[in-house]
């Protein structure tokens, strides 16, 4: 897979995490770019977003038999990612999408 998807994503989280703590001062996100599903075979980029205070966590897929998709999950911090994926159109996502679930989810 391109890393085009993974750099978009990044990017919007960058500015989505700095809004939130602009905003919110209690929410200090945790974000973090993972390479072990590829390492284990897996043709996936996994971002997690973590708020420390509430434990909760939003997990974010990019896989290669899925272009053009993101795959997402809310869990807390604890928990294993389950099967319980949600999709939307990567071209939906963008920074404001991802505030929204951080203020949503982790407030």
């Amino acid at each position: 897979m391109s890393k085009e998807p993974l750099k978009t994503l990044s990017d919007m989280a960058r500015e989505a995490h700095a809004r939130v703590q602009d905003r919110h001062q209690h929410i200090n996100p945790v974000v973090g770019v993972r390479s072990g599903m590829r390492d284990i075979g897996i043709p996936a980029d996994v971002m997690t977003i973590d708020c420390l205070r509430t434990r909760r966590r939003i997990n974010l897929i990019l896989h290669d038999e899925q272009p053009g998709m993101l795959l997402y999950q809310f869990i807390t911090i604890e928990d294993e990612a389950g099967d319980d994926f949600q999709s939307v159109a990567f071209s939906e996502v963008n920074t404001q999408k991802l505030l929204e679930w951080m203020e949503a989810y982790f407030d």
